[in-house]
């Protein structure tokens, strides 16, 4: 399932909850303006409480941050990572 997950994880075969936390969180960073109360109600009628949401979307927050701030740097990414983001395996 990793695998599946790593090339897409719309095909991953994940539980509803699950693809509707990814969801969120993909629409949140590709669209973030368009974020409203009825994409936070979806993930209500998941099971998520204001507790968990608030904790996705400080996570996909602070991730899409700090690879705005690498990205415009100029960072480099470790040698140790493939380009799909997986550990290169020595």
């Amino acid at each position: 399932m990793v695998d599946r997950f790593a090339v897409d994880w719309t095909t991953a075969g994940l539980d509803a909850a699950t693809t509707g936390l990814l969801e969120f969180a993909e629409k949140l960073t590709d669209e973030c303006a368009a974020v409203g109360k009825d994409d936070i109600e979806v993930l209500r009628s998941h099971g998520f409480d204001d507790q968990g949401i608030s904790s996705c979307v400080q996570v996909v927050a602070y991730f899409n941050y700090i690879n705005r701030i690498a990205e415009g740097l100029g960072v480099a990414m470790e040698d140790w990572i493939e380009d799909n983001g997986r550990p290169k395996r020595v």
